[in-house]
């Protein structure tokens, strides 16, 4: 997804995919937008515990199953999603600077040309950071 396509479809669709996994019982305690500019490209981070508990695998499995549930409703794919731990360090980095509040709070902060802890950050579309 590059830049253009995050402003024209991305930010709602990222908040109606992580509404819809809480709705799911997932637990989402961090979701955000992250520019990766050595691929040109955007990629949507959803962290979980479960990712520890029962592995990426589980969680990929899940956010397919809404996704194929919701089929026509969303033009994310699997392959825009990256699912992680609560404990990665790029959550530890954006939590250390941005709080949005309990689950099942969904914020829309813009985050962008920043560095923090000596990660530039060169754009971020952030959600939920818990």
């Amino acid at each position: 997804m590059d830049k253009a396509t995050l402003v024209e479809i991305g930010e709602k669709e990222g908040e109606e995919l992580v509404r819809t996994l809480d709705d799911s019982g997932l637990d989402v305690v961090a979701a955000f937008w992250f520019y990766v500019s050595d691929s040109d490209t955007w990629r949507l981070f959803i962290a979980s515990p479960t990712v520890d508990q029962e592995g990426p695998k589980a969680v990929y499995e899940r956010i397919q199953n809404v996704l194929s549930e919701k089929g026509h409703e969303f033009r994310i794919s699997l392959r825009d999603i990256s699912v992680i731990s609560p404990d990665h360090s790029l959550v530890k980095v954006l939590n250390s600077v941005i709080r949005t509040g309990p689950t099942p709070t969904i914020s829309s902060i813009r985050f962008t040309h920043n560095t923090v802890n000596n990660v530039f950050i060169e754009d971020a579309y952030i959600y939920r950071m818990n």
